[in-house]
């Protein structure tokens, strides 16, 4: 082995070590508190806690600037969705975050009742 094979050997080894360390060596969360298109924004009143990871501190730089999906967040770190989910729940347990489910999409309206609300606008404007 020469020393220019193992800045590669490092790097290979801190991708597979990586994830685990920033998340504590805690899995996935169990429960589906979290999906790709939950939104996440920085609190209006953090609390005063011990300093943050680095990890952590980008996640809340990003989300000042108003809300982000889990799938962004994950886009913008460039860390695996199970990690950024549960570096968000941390967040959001300690009151940095908070978190809101996605807007539902719009339900489908009775067509019937669209046409005799233009009928009554037609006969009412003309």
């Amino acid at each position: 082995m020469t020393t220019d094979d193992e800045p590669e050997l490092e790097q290979e080894a801190a991708e597979l070590v990586r994830p685990y360390v920033i998340t504590n060596g805690r899995d996935l969360l169990d429960d589906q508190q979290f999906s790709l298109i939950t939104l996440v924004t920085v609190h209006p009143e953090p609390p005063r806690t011990k300093p943050l990871d680095p990890e952590r501190l980008g996640v809340l730089d990003l989300c000042s600037g108003g809300f982000l999906s889990i799938a962004e967040i994950a886009g913008h770190t460039r860390l695996p969705v199970g990690v950024v989910k549960i570096l968000v729940s941390d967040l959001v347990h300690e009151g940095h975050l908070c978190s809101r489910a996605p807007v539902p999409s719009a339900q489908l309206v009775d067509r019937q009742i669209l046409e005799e609300v233009l009928n009554g606008l037609q006969a009412r404007f003309g």
